[in-house]
């Protein structure tokens, strides 16, 4: 969902810079996403402030033009019923049309929504099986992808997976000081080397030769 905020100071910013008092001062803006976002198990006063921060709470909300997408084309050049039934489910869960607990109104999953393992051997065996003598298969890693909730989760399979491809494992670190020295108080060592941004690799990259990187 766009945060009302920055779309807010752009308006602004457009109209001044183009001495425009039109929306944008007059450009045409495209957003994409998911605009059915809510938060309808949770108390809306415990989340008031992310909720007033997105775009349905905004001036420009009522001058937004919703166009919507309707064909799940992944689906259709693949041609695949377990993948048209799956993207139905995740339409279903958006919608709020998937049953809920009664004690904790948590959406309740269909039973054949996904496959369910135990540890994190087991799912890393299971979606990348002989792994030694595939992952520089192009094709073959392309098919095969894990979601999980939390960064941290996805650090510790990603390494697990690496330490088990064969060769020396070489460490990257990342710059750990401040161009003006006298940022040094406000910027120091411990803190930069905790920042873990998305787009950008962590503080310790540790790659293998031939392992496969985004």
């Amino acid at each position: 969902m766009a945060h009302k905020h920055s779309l807010e100071a752009l308006d602004r910013s457009l109209k001044d810079i183009k001495n425009n008092a039109r929306l944008f001062g007059g450009a045409l803006l495209l957003l994409s996403g998911d605009f059915r976002q809510t938060l309808p198990v949770i108390p809306r006063a415990t989340y008031a402030d992310e909720i007033n921060a997105c775009l349905k709470e905004s001036y420009l909300w009522p001058s937004v033009t919703k166009l919507c997408l309707t064909i799940n084309m992944r689906v259709r050049l693949q041609n695949d019923p377990l993948a048209s039934g799956f993207s139905e489910q995740l339409l279903d869960i958006g919608n709020g049309k998937i049953q809920l607990y009664e004690d904790t109104q948590y959406i309740r999953l269909p039973e054949n929504f996904c496959n369910m393992v135990a540890t994190k051997d087991e799912l890393i065996t299971s979606i990348f099986p002989d792994l030694r003598h595939n992952y520089t298969n192009h094709e073959w890693l392309q098919e095969r992808a894990i979601l999980a909730a939390k960064n941290l989760d996805v650090d510790a399979i990603n390494f697990k997976i690496q330490q088990s491809l064969p060769g020396d494992e070489i460490t990257f670190k990342s710059i750990d000081t401040v161009v003006d020295p006298d940022e040094v108080v406000n910027y120091p060592v411990e803190f930069l080397k905790s920042l873990d941004l998305p787009g950008m690799p962590p503080h310790n990259l540790r790659l293998k030769i031939g392992s496969p990187i985004i």
